[in-house]
């Protein structure tokens, strides 16, 4: 099952029901982000414009609404990695790795809290690794990066890097590309 289809299996049929449970999921994913995994369920169900009846309705609690955030980010994480098919390897594997620092560092808060026992953990590692394995093979590959950078030691690197506290996300970006140069292959000198 992808994770398109588990995250379809949650949402009601209804189509009002629908679009509620879409605003409470954007409006988690923003307050997570923002505020982080302590964010106030009521401060959510407020973002999304609706009661927190119909927030628990969706979501019975903080975890499960947690594992909707992140199967829905995680989805499109690797929905972004798919259509990179156009682009050479070296820059498809950086865009990709782009967007993967930017979806761990608005995801750290709810990626901190789920942990190995969670139904979607297993499912999305798969996915996101589905994704990011054969960029790394296609880009070294092409000798776009240096020979033994495999995939998780980047991927760990960079939720380390992305969990950290920077002055502006300018500096933050500094960051993300020192791995980036780190794992490219020599151009000439």
């Amino acid at each position: 099952m992808t994770l398109a289809e588990m995250l379809e299996g949650l949402r009601p049929r209804r189509l009002d029901a629908r679009r509620n449970f879409d605003a409470v999921l954007a409006a988690a994913a923003d307050a997570f982000g923002e505020s982080g995994a302590d964010v106030g369920m009521e401060d959510i169900a407020r973002r999304a414009g609706v009661g927190v009846a119909t927030l628990y309705r969706n979501f019975p609690t903080r975890v499960a609404l947690m594992e909707a955030v992140y199967l829905a980010a995680v989805d499109e994480l690797v929905s972004f990695g798919s259509g990179s098919d156009d682009a050479d390897s070296w820059t498809a594997l950086r865009r990709w790795l782009e967007k993967f620092g930017d979806f761990m560092r608005t995801k750290h808060p709810v990626v901190s809290v789920l942990t190995e026992q969670s139904e979607v953990y297993a499912p999305a590692r798969d996915a996101i690794y589905g994704i990011a394995v054969p960029l790394f093979d296609h880009a070294r590959e092409d000798g776009q990066i240096r020979a033994g950078v495999v995939a998780d030691d980047v991927m760990r690197v960079i939720f380390a890097v992305t969990g950290g506290l920077y002055r502006d996300t300018a500096q933050r970006g500094r960051a993300l590309q020192i791995v980036l140069d780190g794992i490219r292959t020599p151009g000439p000198v």
